[in-house]
């Protein structure tokens, strides 16, 4: 499996940026391989580019993430029932209803895959405003620290990304996560 990601990661490389927007939109919708696998070796080549990459990447993951929710909003619930059972959907629904726009953002950022995000984002008829705008954040935060990585360590910044990113992703979601709850308690605090 490894090899054929290969393979295909280093056919995508050929066609650059074209490349890099079609894996950046169909990984948050149906793809199986992010676009950090083509931004970091384009980013190293051409690091004068590297932000205009980050750009690109954001601009094409925001679309594809507009893909995944009107997947989840024509054909997610039927798949959903032939799987699941109705309460266990409504009890997903739920959740995502309250927590939505926090696991976009979370999982905008963080290795989790984004598209299984975008997708529940549809089924669950969440506002595609609010889609936007959270994987706009969470994927622009993503992308240009990766951009920003690059640009400042160059070469060292493959190893960085690679020993550190996860932990680092995990330790902002745990951030973001706090700064969620503190303002939905002060919020409901002043109602």
């Amino acid at each position: 499996m490894q090899e054929i990601l290969h393979l295909l990661k280093e056919w995508l490389l050929e066609y650059g940026v074209f490349g890099l927007f079609f894996v950046s939109f169909a990984d948050s919708s149906f793809f199986p391989i992010p676009p950090d696998l083509l931004l970091i070796p384009m980013g190293l080549a051409d690091s004068d580019h590297v932000y205009w990459y980050a750009f690109l990447t954001t601009f094409a993951s925001v679309i594809g993430a507009i893909f995944g929710w009107y997947i989840g909003l024509r054909v997610g619930r039927p798949v959903l029932r032939a799987l699941f059972k109705e309460q266990q959907i409504m009890k997903v629904e739920l959740y995502f209803q309250k927590l939505g726009p926090l696991a976009i953002l979370i999982s905008a950022f963080t290795p989790l895959p984004f598209k299984i995000f975008t997708i529940l984002s549809g089924i669950s008829k969440m506002k595609i405003q609010t889609v936007v705008l959270w994987a706009t954040i969470g994927r622009g935060a993503r992308f240009y620290f990766e951009a920003f990585l690059i640009h400042q360590l160059g070469n060292k910044a493959v190893p960085f990304i690679k020993d550190h990113f996860t932990a680092l992703t995990i330790y902002m979601a745990i951030f973001i996560i706090i700064i969620f709850i503190t303002t939905h308690y002060i919020k409901n605090r002043l109602n």
